[in-house]
């Protein structure tokens, strides 16, 4: 499901980390939770970011490479998606992104300047490509893989302030921050406890509460069952099966299906694993593996079909 956002007109909304066309006072006032501009108000040179991750741009780019899938759906859906004249080779979404051979893991500077562009979008640096443009006088942007919804509101708006769409990113924003605590509050305060695995690839490496996507889910009310996991995996430990069938989740969200990936069918196959709670209440579900990897704006549809799926599990069985 393609998510829209709310077409609500704002006066003014937070922004973070961004300083623009100069204006120190203006800049301490939006670093310090200051307000947006208005679309009508974008100004350039524009500094987005700060300290080592800081990019001066110039103009109001119209030739964008994006080398990151996610902030290919950012760009387009802050209007901004006419300036995109290449994104990389899994950039699969919106369907009219201008998807290319670009790698965003080993970005070659050549083919990236191939395009002309006047800003190129990142998640990474990998290798000299910061530097590398930088030599041609094409500014780079680094947007990291969020932690939190909060680092995916700042990304959004950071583009917004480097692309000249001030106002559809505030929009935007505003939109997603509507809707998730509309479809969160769907979930009883009072609801009694419901955990879930989410599995990541067949060797059992999955999420913590503490990633970005575990953040989805606690908002959706659930409880993760790794972060109870014994040993220290990081955020995105190896769990055992034997662990996993102790621990009996209520559900099992898996994003290795795929074509020719892992089926229901296998996961209910395993040793043991018959017998789960979600097995036998018909509580494993196969996510979509883009949406769920991704920080952008579908984030809300990943919310509402994790919300959806809580509330049924309020329901009574038969």
């Amino acid at each position: 499901m393609k998510y829209f956002p709310r077409l609500a007109v704002l006066a003014a909304v937070p922004m973070v980390l961004v300083a623009c066309g100069g204006d120190d006072e203006a800049s301490d006032d939006a670093g310090a939770g200051g307000e947006t501009p208005a679309a009508d108000e974008a100004s350039f040179p524009v500094t987005v970011g700060e300290g080592e991750t800081a990019v001066e741009i110039p103009a109001e780019p119209d030739r964008i490479v994006s080398l990151s899938p996610t902030a290919t759906e950012m760009l387009f859906a802050i209007d901004a998606g006419d300036a995109v004249v290449a994104a990389d080779e899994y950039s699969d979404y919106p369907e009219d992104a201008p998807t290319t051979d670009l790698s965003g893991f080993e970005p070659n500077v050549e083919a990236i300047v191939g395009y002309d562009p006047d800003l190129v979008v990142a998640s990474a640096d990998p290798g000299d490509l910061v530097a590398g443009l930088s030599e041609l006088e094409v500014p780079t942007l680094i947007l990291p893989p969020a932690r939190s919804l909060e680092d995916t509101y700042a990304q959004i708006e950071q583009l917004g302030v480097a692309t000249g769409n001030v106002g559809p990113a505030a929009e935007l924003v505003a939109g997603m921050r509507s809707d998730i605590e509309e479809i969160t509050a769907e979930v009883p305060d009072d609801a009694e406890e419901a955990t879930y695995f989410h599995e990541l690839d067949a060797n059992l490496y999955t999420v913590t509460g503490s990633t970005f996507v575990g953040e989805l889910y606690t908002l959706a009310g659930m409880t993760n069952i790794a972060d109870d996991a014994p040993g220290s995996g990081g955020d995105y430990p190896q769990l055992s099966p034997e662990f996993i069938v102790s621990a009996d989740p209520d559900m099992i969200f898996f994003a290795d299906g795929a074509e020719g990936g892992v089926t229901v069918q296998d996961i209910a196959s395993r040793p043991g694993w018959d017998a789960l709670t979600a097995v036998q209440q018909d509580r494993v579900f196969e996510v979509d593996s883009d949406i769920a990897s991704r920080w952008g704006p579908r984030v809300v549809d990943y919310v509402r079909f994790l919300v959806d799926q809580r509330v049924a599990l309020l329901e009574p069985v038969g």
